[in-house]
């Protein structure tokens, strides 16, 4: 970059106060989800968690914890994460194979899942893309599964039979259409 090169020159769409620019839609098919259900709240579980599937070599995408049932002397915790689906067999050994250690009641995998990314640069810093995006998926009877957002990038998880529908529909609400508009996408792993 010389010094009379901007960011506003290499990337156009970059300019003015982080003007909400979409660049596009993507989806991805080949996740996994697995839930692991009753695992006692405290501190150093979830580490246990993704330490040993990180030993394991596997790839964690997108994650979701919620307080499951609580008492005074007991706290239980769901957490779901998804993962490659072509990992599903390292994930189900590791999580077998350290049932006790991790102290989990049940674990459940969901194959049948679909994300859907809308990607572009202001998303954080202005109101209303996040109402769209779900706007169009319910206006669709698509049903969220589970949700990551970052500055670029706003995720859904949805039942993959929705998929298709699900990216079909985010196009229009934001004018991507292939008739309306031609999406300009920088390259990168997203995550």
């Amino acid at each position: 970059m010389t010094e009379s090169t901007s960011i506003g020159d290499m990337f156009p769409d970059m300019t003015g106060p982080e003007a909400p620019i979409i660049s596009g839609v993507a989806h991805d098919s080949s996740e996994a989800m697995m839930t692991l259900r009753g695992i006692p709240d405290m501190p150093g579980r979830v580490t246990a968690v993704f330490t040993g599937l990180a030993d394991a070599g596997v790839n964690i995408d997108m994650i979701v914890q919620a307080l499951a049932a609580a008492d005074s002397t007991h706290r239980v915790a769901d957490i779901s994460f998804t993962f490659p689906e072509s990992q599903l067999r390292k994930v189900e050994e590791f999580v077998d194979s350290h049932k006790e250690q991790l102290e989990y009641q049940l674990a459940d995998v969901n194959t049948q899942i679909g994300k859907i990314s809308l990607v572009g640069v202001g998303m954080k810093t202005h109101s209303g893309i996040t109402a769209r995006f779900f706007k169009a998926l319910s206006d669709e009877q698509i049903n969220v599964l589970m949700i990551s957002t970052s500055e670029i990038r706003l995720s859904a998880l949805v039942p993959l039979e929705n998929l298709t529908t699900a990216v079909r529909s985010v196009h229009t609400a934001f004018g991507l259409d292939a008739n309306t508009i031609e999406a300009v996408v920088y390259g990168g792993t997203g995550r």
